[in-house]
């Protein structure tokens, strides 16, 4: 019985010394976690201004305004009755100088609790910072910080990357950005995120390539388009529209959802909800050597909204005929942004290059690093089917 109790405490404690503990852990309401970062060009705030007249500055050049948000934070604010200030559950603060490693140790001499990263979700920077420096230059230090997450999403901003993170509701404006982006699935005007290993994969290729812009108005956000970055220069030159994202998806196919909306002979609104979107791109040779891609795009969906309610949408012909007008829609959006690539920006943001790259890959490794000016001299065509599989649950 002795025996039995000893071999019962020897397993007990054995098992005790192999579970993993946290001896050295620390309460998450003891540190600063920052889980969204704002990069705008280097303009100190007040309180930095008035600190440096005070003596508290140090040898820097203003080349970029850093600002961190950090969560849990003290609530801040009271109730949120009228007139009242509204909760928040976090903090922003900023710092200006030309080192992101640097700024962030100048905040632990500004907080009682030093900021971690392992949970930063969103990098937002804004268009006129990557205008005058290079997102190589940026990015560096984020993508050496072990610290930091590769799924980490990265966004441009249309006016000051700190503006989106602020709200004026009762929600962490960073956790926010990275919900939006799971909407894809409702409309292809939201990009698929760009995580910060998808960025360090684009900006090594030299490839230019789109980042989703986002836009605050009143304490709200908005994503509208998306920001180009020439690859060579590794500058922001140039925005795309919604339609321009949404004709993106539709060249690239594997569409999750969406809507495509037209207008009929007489005038009325009619949208086209989207089941699938299939698409193939080929890359074409003629005997003189020419080169051209022809996109071959399929799609399906239903006729979930006509104004025009003196017309039978069960009937056949009327059909054909929507469908044609979907596709004359969806073929100007795309002729548009081709457009755009080849003759506006002279950039390919829409993975014809990757097409290239399998094709014809001894011919890619020679021309790869001039691609953006190769591919303005291939024309490009493209045929769209679309068919309308229903008219919803209505059976007028």
């Amino acid at each position: 019985m002795f025996r039995q109790r000893i071999i019962h405490f020897l397993l007990i404690f054995m098992i005790l010394l192999t579970q993993p503990g946290c001896w050295s852990s620390k309460e998450i309401e003891d540190l600063s976690v920052i889980t969204g970062l704002a990069l705008d060009k280097g303009e100190p705030r007040t309180l930095e201004r008035d600190f440096e007249e005070r003596g508290g500055s140090y040898q820097k050049h203003n080349k970029v305004t850093a600002t961190v948000q950090i969560v849990p934070e003290r609530t801040i604010g009271t109730s949120g009755k009228e007139g009242e200030k509204i909760k928040t559950h976090f903090n922003n603060i900023s710092e200006t100088g030309d080192s992101l490693l640097e700024i962030f140790r100048q905040f632990s001499i500004r907080k009682n609790r030093p900021i971690i990263g392992h949970h930063l979700k969103v990098i937002v920077i804004s268009e006129d910072l990557v205008q005058q420096v290079k997102i190589r230059q940026l990015m560096d230090f984020v993508l050496r910080d072990n610290d930091i997450r590769p799924s980490c999403l990265i966004f441009l901003s249309q006016g000051r990357a700190s503006d989106t993170l602020m709200t004026t509701e009762e929600e962490i404006p960073s956790f926010r950005l990275v919900e939006m982006v799971h909407n894809n699935f409702r409309t292809s005007k939201v990009m698929k995120g760009i995580t910060l290993s998808n960025l360090d994969a684009l900006m090594y290729s030299k490839q230019s390539f789109v980042l989703q812009n986002v836009m605050e108005a009143q304490g709200e956000v908005k994503f509208s388009g998306a920001g180009i970055i020439k690859g060579d220069t590794g500058h922001w030159i140039g925005n795309l529209d919604q339609d321009d994202v949404e004709s993106i998806a539709w060249i690239k196919g594997g569409i999750k959802g969406g809507s495509l909306k037209a207008y009929d002979q007489s005038n009325d609104a009619i949208t086209y909800e989207i089941k699938s979107v299939k698409s193939k791109i080929t890359l074409k040779e003629t005997g003189e050597k020419k080169l051209s891609f022809h996109v071959a795009i399929e799609s399906t969906g239903r006729l979930i909204e006509n104004w025009d309610v003196e017309k039978h949408s069960s009937d056949v012909d009327y059909f054909k005929e929507l469908e044609k007008i979907f596709e004359e829609a969806q073929t100007q959006h795309i002729n548009a942004l081709i457009h755009k690539m080849q003759s506006t920006y002279k950039v390919d943001v829409a993975g014809f290059g990757d097409w290239y790259s399998i094709e014809k890959p001894h011919v890619w490794k020679q021309i790869k690093d001039h691609w953006d000016e190769e591919f303005t001299r291939i024309p490009v065509t493209f045929d769209l089917k679309l068919k309308i599989t229903d008219f919803g649950s209505t059976s007028d």
